[in-house]
């Protein structure tokens, strides 16, 4: 009895697609491309936190993938092959761009049970301290709290250590603590 798992017919689909695309199919890659955009923006959003760095940081990194797919292996998950060259076009817009307006944070931060002027006023405190991390604890902290990747999916996305996303996550809500500690005593 061997004890490789099942693959899923979803998983069975993305490698067909995968090695169509391969074949120069380029309606397979545009499935592979609506299968992982929303990911890979959420990838991207996390590290440059601007929409149009962004959308600039997906669309990159979609052509990296296209034109290196002939060197991706089809047993390997696409997803967080992908994800890795998302990010890496995401690290490197932010490197570019040092100064930056700032935008705001996703919906998802936002809590039903405030006052909208209250919440409006914490999103903009939060954006500014999130703007005094560098690019990689920005972006683990948003990939870890806010999309919910787990630290070794952090490593891989940013080709760091998992025991280095750990760190950086750790440092990050320190600081991010230390930045914002005056909220309550404002109350």
């Amino acid at each position: 009895m061997g004890t490789e798992r099942p693959i899923s017919p979803e998983a069975l689909e993305e490698r067909e697609l995968v090695l169509a695309a391969q074949a120069g199919d380029n309606v397979a890659f545009a499935g592979l491309v609506r299968r992982h955009q929303r990911r890979a923006y959420a990838v991207a959003r996390a590290i440059v936190l601007s929409h149009d760095d962004a959308e600039d940081a997906v669309q990159e990194g979609f052509l990296h993938a296209f034109r290196a797919l002939e060197r991706f292996r089809p047993e390997q998950a696409f997803g967080a092959w992908l994800h890795r060259i998302v990010a890496n076009a995401a690290l490197d817009i932010a490197r570019r761009r040092k100064v930056r307006d700032a935008d705001e944070l996703p919906e998802t931060l936002s809590s039903p049970h405030r006052d909208p002027a209250e919440s409006d006023e914490l999103r903009a405190r939060l954006t500014r301290a999130l703007d005094t991390l560098g690019e990689r604890q920005r972006a683990v902290i948003v990939l870890h709290d806010v999309e919910g990747y787990k630290h070794a999916e952090i490593g891989t996305l940013l080709g760091i250590p998992e025991g280095t996303a750990r760190s950086d996550l750790h440092h990050a809500r320190a600081h991010l603590r230390r930045q914002l500690s005056n909220l309550r005593s404002e109350k």
